[in-house]
């Protein structure tokens, strides 16, 4: 009774409030540490054996993870989570900017000098030190001073973010001495956001968050996230007169025929795939898992292990020009200026290299994009056989074994495509060429489908205030089309809504589709709906525009070079 009256009670390690402080310590001292329904969890333990990738967890250490992980998981995974848990918070917590997006975390030692330099200075609050703020991209309360700032003004910042000291774009690129023409545009896409976008102060986005979760339950008590197996009954029976036309065709010797049913085989079997990858069909991770790797894999020659780390990281990061693996094609495409900077990939751990081959590459883009586009298939091989052979997924864990699996599909599949099919029932080498080009041109509308959803949406970084259903939003577009060809887009024209709902089955999709525009409607946040037709068109005028900041880049950089002054460039 005494300790209680004291205030020495110690509370169960688990129950234990964490602050912001105590979270930031821990990660300055390497932990990974997630927020999560509250809870803090140091998950260091469950990296290497996360089925879906180490790099998905790291960007979302210090931040609220609980919208991403509750998308993206099972109510088994979430509940199993609670093993990892240190402690929880109270009141609204405030993000950080993960490690491997560039956040630096003070440990306690530093905290307290920095506390005593802020007492020191308190008598003079104007020459207040810039190391007072905290490491962390604070838009909401930069949004008066930097995003809203009028044609010309100027202003000072210490983020180390790609934000310029204008906003404005009418420059001469020729004339901005040390101000950066190319960090001008990046802040005036910025504030393009900020002016089309609901405000990314706390109550806003909060309330946000809220009605984006009530949607959630809404759409689970619908009973939206149960999978129809008869729609799947449907898409079996199309890919089996896919396959089965195909041998006939091949049998009676009509190969460059024969290879287009090939070909729409493997773009109807990847919608599936994606699918499995995102436990929605039966909802049960190896079963899926099983199912996905069967078709990517023994089918299709992809790995199934290589997209789910891929796409998870998409799903959190999406338009991220530095964090995106889908967007992260240099030298072949830029839909950012940000590329010309020769940006680091985390996902890759490289450098985009904007070299003399990506100026001119970049340039014509636009006229690229397509031609391009029907070789991507031998890319995904490229990347599938990258992961598998140097072991990049999990190597223990519930996981541990679907690299095996996977290697022997891979074998399966070059077996019966690559020897059976190519060598064996083939004769000739000119129309063994002709057969395998042809059947992977055809699947390119897929690869224009994944791209057209996100090449034309925004890649401003509005920072860690932003919510996860309105980065989604802003970043992700949705395809118009009849009901009768949703088999052809096979989910992906609901692209909006898949961000929103990763794990819903694509057959749900249009039926949520009216749900999602109410709560855009409620919200504020513009819903992005293009036709087919339109859709492309924005993303070749995209890959234009970019084309054309590349061809002024190198003017500048021209000119420049001739006036031997290199200041700001």
């Amino acid at each position: 009774m005494a300790a209680i009256a004291q205030g020495r009670v110690s509370l169960p390690r688990k129950e234990k409030v964490l602050s912001r402080q105590d979270v930031e310590e821990l990660i300055a001292q390497g932990q990974t540490i997630i927020i999560v329904d509250r809870n803090v969890l140091k998950v260091d333990a469950w990296l290497k054996y996360h089925p879906g990738g180490d790099k998905a967890i790291m960007h979302m250490i210090g931040r609220d993870a609980t919208d991403e992980v509750t998308a993206l998981h099972s109510s088994e995974a979430r509940q199993r989570m609670s093993s990892f848990r240190i402690g929880q918070i109270q009141g609204q917590w405030k993000n950080f900017l993960p490690p491997i997006q560039g956040g630096q975390f003070r440990s306690s030692d530093e905290m307290n000098k920095l506390e005593d330099v802020e007492i020191f200075e308190a008598a003079s609050p104007s020459e207040r030190s810039s190391l007072s703020g905290s490491p962390v991209f604070d838009y909401s309360e930069m949004s008066d001073k930097s995003f809203r700032q009028r044609r010309g003004e100027k202003q000072e910042t210490d983020y180390s973010s790609s934000i310029s000291s204008v906003s404005s774009i009418d420059l001469d690129p020729l004339d901005t001495d040390k101000i950066s023409y190319m960090d001008a545009y990046t802040q005036h896409e910025i504030d393009l956001d900020i002016d089309k976008y609901p405000s990314l102060d706390p109550d806003t986005q909060t309330d946000i968050t809220q009605k984006y979760r009530a949607l959630h339950d809404r759409v689970r008590n619908e009973g939206l996230f149960e999978c129809s197996y008869r729609s799947y009954l449907i898409e079996l029976c199309r890919y089996t007169f896919l396959f089965s036309t195909f041998l006939f065709l091949l049998y009676h010797n009509y190969y460059l025929t024969s290879s287009l049913f090939l070909g729409a085989f493997w773009h109807q079997l990847s919608f599936t795939a994606h699918d499995a990858g995102h436990m929605g069909i039966t909802h049960s991770f190896q079963i899926d898992t099983m199912i996905g790797i069967l078709i990517s894999d023994f089918l299709g020659g992809l790995s199934l292990g290589w997209w789910k780390r891929n796409h998870n990281v998409h799903h959190i990061v999406t338009n991220s020009p530095e964090h995106d693996p889908d967007i992260e094609h240099m030298p072949l495409f830029a839909i950012s200026h940000r590329f010309f900077a020769s940006l680091h990939s985390s996902y890759y751990e490289r450098i985009m290299h904007y070299d003399l081959f990506a100026r001119f590459v970049v340039r014509y883009q636009h006229y690229l994009y397509y031609p391009i586009l029907t070789l991507g298939r031998f890319n995904l091989y490229r990347l599938s056989w990258v992961y598998l052979l140097l072991g990049q997924g999990p190597r223990q864990g519930p996981a541990w074994w679907h690299r095996w699996l996977e290697i022997a599909g891979q074998a399966f599949f070059w077996t019966w495509f690559g020897y059976g099919i190519v060598y064996r029932c083939i004769p000739s080498t000119s129309t063994r060429i002709a057969f395998v080009l042809t059947s992977h041109m055809v699947t390119a509308p897929l690869h224009v489908q994944i791209t057209l959803s996100h090449f034309a949406m925004s890649t401003a970084d509005l920072g860690v205030d932003e919510s996860f259903p309105q980065k989604m939003l802003r970043t992700t577009m949705d395809v118009d089309c009849p009901a009768w060809l949703d088999f052809f887009h096979g989910g992906l024209q609901f692209q909006a809504i898949h961000h929103l709902f990763p794990r819903m089955p694509r057959h749900n999709l249009r039926r949520t589709q009216n749900l999602v525009q109410e709560f855009c409607n409620e919200v504020g946040i513009p819903y992005a709906l293009y036709g087919f037709v339109d859709g492309n068109r924005e993303v070749i005028g995209k890959l234009g525009e970019v084309g054309r900041q590349a061809a002024i880049l190198a003017r500048c950089q021209s000119v420049m070079a001739e006036r031997g002054d290199f200041g700001g460039h």
